[in-house]
């Protein structure tokens, strides 16, 4: 066994438009079993005019070579593929003079991963990124090693029926069916083998836990009908990340550039733009909402729990739209994601304000909460007893008969 690293792998590249340092350059990533001409044609069009703009493949996809066989599907990772990107980006920057200067990057799913990675592996080199229909974490492991086994020896072919109907939004196939075209085609002449390293390469990936750790800005992109990676995939990106922004493009399965390239490019274009004026979100009215209410749409899910947060979204109209989205972006993406207090120690005031304010509903939706967040049921015990000597015995004999309720319900008591 060598202990040489493994070299990154050869990755085919597609100049757009490449020109000279006079313009940005952004790097453009493809999602699995699409060729980045394929996927990124139309959006990349309206990019040219103003940036320099290459794409690349993954592995025997598109321009990529293909693999040698079943063995080379086995030990592809995530970070191989930044790895290979970035080199492909030191060629495009020597043709250009610019050679190790940071670039921008846009990246679909697989090619959204392979963003994130370049974020935390190369943080000096990746001026801003926008990540769209993607996640920290795609998917499940085992799936990724069924599909794998199952194209590695029956082909992509396999893939296209299903594809079809995870890719694109309901009705756009018979409305744009020369997109459609392109794509399917793209996938159905892939290389199986390289389909199928990548497939794995997925089921190893997960930075859910160092989205802190990424600096430079990002705009988390999300299809309002994506079922692969749905928005609560990307709204974990856009919490995570400390400089973040999500965009939820409402007419959209999983392939943005190709469903709506105008829409896309647009995103691109801002956030360059923004970025050349302090390397920050550009912090229009809009972006500042967009990226509170994706802070606050995670965090709010992840004290609440998903059930909770689907009724109440599912139960929104238009009469209560605004109050819902007040909560979410000043409640969930403002207060409860600042840094000073632990979750645990802010469930534990808010269950003792709840109990002062007499607001009995919510202090049993806050005491499930609370649970979530790490209390114990002894520490409940204690707060509630806290709350007898400073809101009043008749406040707290309520605040136990409603704790007690919830806890039994979950099974805690």
């Amino acid at each position: 066994m060598s202990d040489q690293p493994t070299p990154p792998p050869v990755l085919g590249a597609v100049r757009f438009a490449l020109r000279d340092t006079a313009r940005p350059l952004i790097v453009l990533g493809p999602s699995l079993g699409t060729s980045v001409e394929a996927l990124w044609r139309d959006a990349a069009e309206l990019l040219a005019p103003d940036l320099d703009v290459i794409g690349w493949d993954l592995p025997g996809h598109g321009a990529s070579p293909a693999l040698d066989g079943p063995a080379t599907c086995e030990g592809l990772t995530v970070a191989d593929l930044a790895a290979g990107v970035h080199r492909l980006v030191m060629a495009a920057q020597a043709e250009r003079g610019d050679t190790g200067a940071p670039y921008w990057y846009a990246g679909v799913s697989v090619g959204g991963a392979v963003g994130l990675q370049l974020l935390l592996d190369m943080p000096d080199v990746v001026r801003g990124a926008v990540l769209l229909a993607t996640g920290a974490r795609i998917g499940d492991p085992e799936r990724w090693h069924e599909r794998a086994d199952l194209v590695a020896t029956a082909g992509t072919p396999t893939q296209v029926t299903g594809s079809a109907e995870r890719w694109f939004a309901p009705g756009f196939v018979g409305a744009e069916p020369h997109v459609t075209t392109r794509l399917l085609a793209a996938l159905q002449t892939t290389d199986r083998f390289g389909y199928a390293a990548v497939c794995r390469a997925l089921a190893r990936f997960d930075v859910r836990d160092r989205l802190g750790e990424i600096g430079a800005p990002v705009v988390a992109v999300a299809g309002g009908h994506d079922m692969v990676t749905p928005v609560a995939s990307l709204e974990e990106i856009a919490a995570g990340v400390r400089h973040a922004g999500l965009r939820v493009l409402d007419d959209v399965a999983h392939l943005p550039p190709a469903e709506a390239p105008a829409a896309v490019a647009a995103v691109i274009r801002e956030t360059v733009r923004g970025g050349d004026h302090g390397n920050a979100l550009p912090r229009t009215d809009t972006a500042r909402r967009d990226a509170d209410r994706g802070r606050g749409m995670a965090v709010r899910r992840a004290v609440l729990g998903d059930p909770h947060v689907d009724r109440a979204v599912a139960g929104t109209t238009p009469f209560t739209a605004g109050f819902q989205d007040l909560i979410t972006r000043y409640a969930w993406g403002e207060i409860w994601t600042r840094p000073g207090l632990d979750r645990r120690m802010r469930s534990a005031v808010t269950l003792t304000a709840l109990v002062a304010g007499g607001h009995w509903d919510e202090l049993g939706m806050h005491v499930r909460a609370a649970t979530r967040n790490g209390l114990t049921v002894d520490e409940i015990q204690e707060i509630l007893l806290q709350t007898a000597i400073y809101c009043s015995v008749p406040s707290a004999n309520h605040a136990f008969t409603v704790a007690q309720a919830v806890l039994r319900e979950d099974g805690l008591l």
